[in-house]
């Protein structure tokens, strides 16, 4: 079993999700699964069929987010000295050179990733083009899109 490296914050979340999970999501499951059996013939009750489905759902996903907080390694780059060099949960502030766009990510893990919020994870092409390296560097990554070069133009630990 091996260690999977994530966020305080993404941790947090997953903490959150789990509670929710737990002790809103699962009641309502039960609910529903009670109000379909009172139905009656349970071979055609599609409602009740839903709910046994949701419920498994529900109850995957509880058992992903144990074992996620598990195996968890929480880094915290809040408490470790900049130095300018990319690193797991550090913000990296880019300069797309063949476009002139700049961008922002994050760097975490598996679990955290939303590309839609700029969280991208450690071991896509972009973050592994990135760590290691250090403030001012041109970086040349190739992605599934194609070759993008960017220069580092910022490394925040926050």
């Amino acid at each position: 079993m091996d260690k999977e490296p994530i966020t305080s914050a993404g941790l947090e979340s997953l903490k959150e999700e789990l509670i929710f999970l737990k002790e809103k999501k699962r009641p309502e499951i039960v609910a529903a699964i009670s109000e379909a059996r009172s139905h009656g013939d349970l071979k055609e009750n599609a409602e009740y069929h839903a709910a046994k489905e949701e419920q498994s759902h529900n109850e995957g996903r509880i058992a992903q987010i144990n074992d996620i907080i598990a195996r968890a390694n929480v880094i915290d780059v809040t408490k470790l000295n900049n130095d300018g060099k990319v690193i797991f949960g550090s913000t990296v502030d880019l300069e797309n050179l063949d476009t002139g766009e700049k961008i922002t990510y994050k760097i975490v893990g598996r679990d955290e990733a939303d590309l839609q919020k700029k969280l991208i994870f450690f071991q896509s092409p972009i973050g592994k083009g990135l760590i290691g390296k250090n403030k001012n560097d041109l970086v040349e990554i190739k992605t599934p899109a194609g070759v993008k070069n960017f220069e580092i133009k910022n490394v925040k630990y926050i």
